[in-house]
């Protein structure tokens, strides 16, 4: 007899503690809208985000759009007809959302825009992203740094990239970048010899690698084919540095006689830590996305169970119809002298994928 009570008094207790795991895993559901597969970062952000996420208990619903508009909507709405009680949208385009936002929160959803702001709607209550001004002046101090100015006082051939101009971020990457290089532009230090400049200029739509990749080809054919050197290009993200890397291979650049501009990135992609080993890109800018998902997870979680989330920003993020409260991360310069501590004793790339 006291063997059957002690086997129903532990199947009781598996039973309550099944119960309890079941409805702690059952706290609904949450789309995550990506913009697409093509760049390593957005398949690293979408996991990340959807395993924090379903630690929590909760069901993730991930789609990613590759980078077509119409998909990206179709997907949300679809989202929100299912019943997600909170989105995670990383725009493609951050002014194509009002309306399927307006059903959003007429359902109810909690909308958190993920790193990309979305504009032009009442209805974003979160924003979580990195200090993306702060991203361009470093991507400007590594190219300050890999010419070796002040020391070296120029001047110095240098040519720039923007993002895509449907990005915010795009333009607070720019701006950040400007801030150092204009006023060395002006005294003549930088020489920007195509005389490219401002973001309707020399913004890289989508961020396609192959826009900016024949966009330098053009640049090296029109201005520096008389023999003058390209000494350092802004480029705001790994993969446009790369398609430049090619373009500069093509006319001779990383040889002995002609070595390679100083050329920045951003994103830490392993293609782009393994050039800046080789010495083909000077510098990438790390956002550790593990820890951007991380405080997305909390803050989901947070606001869907009634608390008050973490905000650090109530200022500068300002989507053209309200100041949206936003949750900042620190970004952080890597090069060749710390790629190492930084990227790999962190985990965030595994030593034997730089090989």
């Amino acid at each position: 007899m006291k063997i059957i009570k002690t086997f129903v008094a532990a199947l009781a207790v598996s039973l309550a503690a099944m119960s309890y795991q079941a409805h702690a895993q059952d706290k609904g559901a949450v789309g995550i809208a990506m913009p697409t597969k093509s760049s390593l970062r957005w398949i690293s952000d979408g996991n990340e985000l959807k395993a924090a996420l379903e630690a929590k208990g909760y069901t993730v619903d991930l789609q990613y759009a590759e980078d077509d508009i119409p998909n990206q909507l179709a997907q949300i709405e679809n989202m929100v007809t299912k019943g997600a009680k909170a989105l995670v949208v990383a725009s493609i385009d951050g002014t194509t959302l009002s309306d399927v936002l307006q059903k959003a929160h007429d359902s109810g959803a909690t909308v958190i825009a993920y790193d990309r702001l979305i504009r032009q709607s009442p209805n974003v209550d979160y924003y979580t992203t990195f200090d993306n001004f702060k991203v361009g002046v470093q991507q400007a101090d590594s190219l300050l740094k890999g010419l070796g100015y002040p020391e070296k006082p120029g001047p110095f051939n240098i040519e720039l990239f923007g993002g895509s101009p449907d990005d915010n971020n795009a333009f607070f990457f720019y701006d950040g970048a400007m801030s150092v290089l204009q006023p060395l532009i002006d005294k003549g230090v930088l020489v920007v010899k195509s005389g490219q400049m401002g973001m309707e200029k020399v913004g890289t739509l989508r961020w396609d690698a192959a826009v900016a990749q024949a966009r330098m080809d053009n640049i090296l054919s029109a201005n520096y084919s008389d023999g003058t050197r390209v000494d350092a290009v802004l480029a705001p993200y790994d993969g446009l540095s790369r398609g430049i890397i090619s373009s500069l291979r093509g006319v001779g650049y990383g040889s002995a006689e002609q070595p390679w501009p100083i050329i920045s990135g951003q994103d830490a992609e392993v293609p782009s830590v393994k050039a800046i080993i080789a010495g083909e890109q000077y510098s990438t800018v790390f956002k550790d996305t593990r820890e951007l998902a991380k405080v997305t997870a909390n803050l989901v979680d947070t606001a869907l169970t009634g608390g008050k989330p973490e905000i650090n920003d109530e200022k500068t993020y300002n989507n053209g119809v309200k100041v949206v409260p936003s949750y900042l991360l620190e970004p952080v310069s890597v090069d060749k002298s710390n790629y190492e501590d930084i990227v790999v004793k962190s985990g965030y790339i595994k030593a034997e994928d730089l090989k």
